[in-house]
């Protein structure tokens, strides 16, 4: 080695003190259990160039971890005297011209002896090292001087470097790679042996610099100046000025100030501001951040565009996603922001952080819209990860809304024209044990205006920095890779020609099975937590009433029964038992505890019982087929296997289509199959023969199956009010839009004739999907003057409804119905 090839133990040691006085790390992935190394093969660090500096920290951080010293003797036969390498050194002297950096002769060294004594697989450890982590800029002066991201940097400009990023230091170890498996295929070629282990080092360096920098930043006047000289723009400039009779000077300046409306300015130092108040902030807030599989965006990044799509259920959500990414080695993605958040103060900060801002609707301005098209085209072509939002707004339900497919139709398109570097949907489930906006979605959905954000409001929400709001959860669900799904529509998508504006027939059909998988994939990714199993048992009795020993039972059971037949991978859980999560809920203020001898009641009162059906939602999929089994033992003691399965299996995809569950129609006899036979496990069911049969009435077996059945009975109640105003009206008597309107309107009534606290009862959207889906199955078809038409199959419908809804539920949507008319 070039570098200080006699520097003693001491001296170093030295050196590695008084550079700690003033670097400080942040440190990914050297955790003993993350690295997965084997205790008996030696270990071997490997960094990308040659540098004083880097080998201190390395030594710095190997302490730290407890993992085996970079300073010691390679522990092989004729092995070198230290255990690590660089993959390239520095060319030239100190004031020479730095050329092409070089191989080390250590990686030869290295490779040469895996090559002569093939009994002994040296574990080489990837160490990636980032004196701040600042995309470069393009043509910046300041990245000439102080980047050492894209060459060797000289000892002057190294000093310079750490003296300005020092503070910022970012490292990542990443899992070993047998040296025995990379030069196997080359044993009687040293060279070439060589040559592939540094092929492969070269591309890990360069994948993990992708994920943790991102590509270089535009300067923003000039990505916005760019925006107006392509085609699509310049197309739409001439043709608003034709329309309007405007000059087209005028609209070439109004299509520059959209674009500057648009165009984040992303700041890294911003980034690091935020980083350190929003740390504060958590702390301040919540009782922890739990952060899941987040190496499914850690592996995506390396090599594709990024878009993560989140489910959307607070203004949080922008800032708790970018914080963890960031705080886990990936660059902050650019955020999709409503422009109603570009507001004094706020709007310049968000900006700085990532967000663009992106108007309601720009249906009516196709200059507008020809601009932002073009700015996501660029964002997506050039590799920039990116966050938007496919429910568009902020679910006020708990539940996953229906996507929107305007942005993930621009993304389609976008990709269609240059689909050079692939992109990766990550759907991302973020979980709250107290949504933050929870009171203002209460009026919302008692039918309070929605108030406008602003300045005055912000300051009024610091008040909510003195409340605690329990723990948080951001699961990374399974990533879906946008060329599998247009292969899946259109196989031969990549031979046919696109650009500008141009949308295929087949594009609708793509986007639509785009959508549908983000929904099923972020729903997938659920974070089962205390206040969600509290309000899922609570829920289900009549008097929002429990006794505490039942429902500490129940809570279990339920857990346990969802935890038996894993709906996902994915789905985490909460720690600790039934006991645990009444106490946590009380502390939360979100129970009620009543003192009796016989024993404690638990209740939920007033507003709280109401914010509950928010928590309830959002992990309502995970009980659908169970509670779908169990609702058709309402009415029945027995029924055949045969026809239980039937029965569901028809149910089903109004369900599945309501909820994101993730079973295709054609697959989900096996599912319930398998619930049957959990079911019949837990005693929940008994099997006589051929038949299923509920457990005796007044046993707990009985009450834990009537409980369990009430988790989807809501659901099923909504579509037969549905069903009822058809049959009332007759077939060929009333439009959608009209049903949908009087089913919302007798879901309002029933709703406080008979108690029902759950606003998503009388959701007008629900309604609508149930009545899309079927015209889908096509149970209902449109003549011609756009009047609902129905067949037998109706009929059949209403008929099987009399095995789930009882008697009073029956006869009270009858009587409501006959009242609407």
């Amino acid at each position: 080695m070039r570098i200080f090839p006699g520097l003693s133990s001491l001296f170093f040691n030295l050196l590695r003190k008084i550079l700690f006085l003033w670097v400080r790390t942040d440190v990914m992935g050297a955790e003993k259990d993350q690295l997965e190394l084997d205790p008996d093969k030696p270990v071997c660090y490997v960094l990308q160039y040659s540098s004083l500096s880097s080998r201190l920290v390395l030594e710095q951080e190997v302490k730290r971890a407890g993992l085996p010293s970079s300073q010691a003797p390679l522990p092989v036969p004729n092995g070198p005297r230290r255990s690590f390498f660089f993959l390239y050194q520095r060319a030239g002297g100190l004031f020479n011209r730095r050329h092409t950096p070089a191989l080390t002769p250590r990686i030869k060294q290295v490779t040469s002896l895996a090559l002569h004594d093939p009994s002994s697989d040296i574990q080489i450890v990837p160490v990636t090292l980032f004196w701040g982590r600042s995309p470069d800029k393009e043509k910046s002066l300041f990245k000439l001087l102080l980047s050492d991201t894209w060459s060797v940097a000289g000892r002057l400009q190294k000093l310079l470097i750490i003296l300005v990023h020092g503070r910022n230091t970012y490292v990542q170890f990443n899992k070993p790679i047998s040296l025995q498996h990379v030069v196997n295929e080359f044993r009687d070629n040293e060279e070439r042996a060589t040559r592939k282990l540094a092929r492969i080092l070269r591309t890990h360096f360069r994948r993990v610099r992708q994920a943790v920098l991102g590509p270089d930043l535009s300067h923003r006047r000039t990505l916005v100046a760019s925006l107006v000289r392509t085609t699509a723009v310049k197309d739409a400039i001439r043709e608003t000025a034709r329309e309007k009779d405007i000059p087209p000077e005028k609209v070439r300046a109004k299509a520059l100030k959209y674009g500057d409306e648009i165009a984040a300015s992303m700041s890294v130092v911003t980034i690091r501001i935020l980083e350190v108040a929003l740390s504060w902030l958590w702390n301040r807030i919540y009782n922890g951040v739990a952060v899941n599989n987040i190496q499914v965006a850690q592996d995506a990044a390396k090599d594709n565009a990024v878009i993560y799509v989140p489910c959307h259920r607070s203004h949080i959500d922008y800032l708790l996603l970018s914080y963890v990414l960031y705080r886990n080695g990936l660059m902050p993605p650019h955020i999709a922001a409503g422009i109603n958040l570009n507001m004094p103060v706020v709007g310049p900060i968000l900006r700085r952080g990532g967000a663009f801002f992106m108007r309601r609707s720009f249906r009516d301005n196709p200059l507008y819209a020809a601009v932002f098209n073009e700015y996501m085209h660029v964002m997506f072509s050039r590799g920039y990860s990116v966050e938007y939002f496919v429910e568009g707004g902020r679910s006020r339900t708990g539940r996953m809304l229906q996507p929107r497919p305007g942005m993930l139709s621009m993304t389609v398109r976008s990709y269609l024209r240059d689909h050079r570097k692939p992109i990766v949907f990550i759907p991302v489930y973020i979980g709250y044990e107290k949504v933050m906006e929870g009171r203002s979605y209460l009026g919302e959905l008692r039918g309070k205006k929605k108030q406008k954000e602003s300045i005055f409001s912000l300051a009024k929400s610091a008040k909510n920095l003195r409340s605690s709001f329990g723990r948080v959860a951001v699961n990374f669900g399974e990533p879906i890779q946008l060329s599998n799904v247009l292969n899946d529509v259109r196989p031969q998508w990549r031979e046919e020609a696109y650009g500008g504006d141009y949308r295929p027939e087949w594009l609708n059909t793509a986007v639509e099975s785009l959508s549908d998988q983000v929904a099923v994939n972020i729903n997938a990714a659920v974070s089962v937590n205390p206040i969600g199993m509290l309000a899922t048992v609570l829920l289900s009795t009549q008097k929002l009433t429990m006794d505490e020993r039942l429902l500490i039972r129940l809570m279990n059971e339920f857990c346990d029964l969802i935890r038996s037949a894993p709906y996902s991978e994915h789905v985490t859980y909460p720690e600790g038992d039934g006991a645990d999560w009444v106490a946590y809920g009380e502390s939360m203020g979100l129970i009620s505890r009543v003192h009796q001898d016989l024993g404690d009641i638990i209740s939920l009162e007033g507003n709280n019982a109401i914010l509950m059906t928010y928590y309830r939602n959002n992990i309502q999929h995970l009980f659908a087929l169970p509670a779908l089994i169990a609702s058709l033992f309402e009415n029945f003691s027995s029924l055949e296997r045969e026809k239980v399965v039937f029965l569901a299996s028809a149910v089903y995809p109004y369900i599945k289509s309501e909820l994101f569950l993730r079973y295709p129609d054609e697959d989900v006899d096996p599912v319930i199959e398998q619930w049957i036979d959990v079911l019949i496990e837990r005693d929940l069911l008994r099997l006589d023969g051929d038949r299923i049969c509920r457990p005796a009435d007044g046993s707990e077996a009985a009450l834990r199956l009537r409980a369990l059945s009430k988790f989807v009975i809501q659901t099923l109640e909504r579509y037969h009010i549905s069903i009822a105003i058809l049959r009332k009206y007759g077939s060929g008597r009333i439009g959608a839009k009209e049903l949908e309107e009087q089913s919302t309107l007798m879901a309002q009534r029933m709703s406080i004739l008979f108690g029902v606290n759950a606003p998503e009862f009388f959701d007008k959207m629900l309604f609508r999907n149930f009545i899309e889906n079927l015209q889908k199955t096509e149970i209902l078809t449109q003549d011609e003057e756009g009047m609902l038409c129905y067949t037998e199959g109706l009929d059949e419908v209403a008929e099987d409804a009399r095995l789930v809804l009882n008697m009073e539920m029956r006869q009270a949507i009858q009587q409501v119905t006959m009242l609407g008319a």
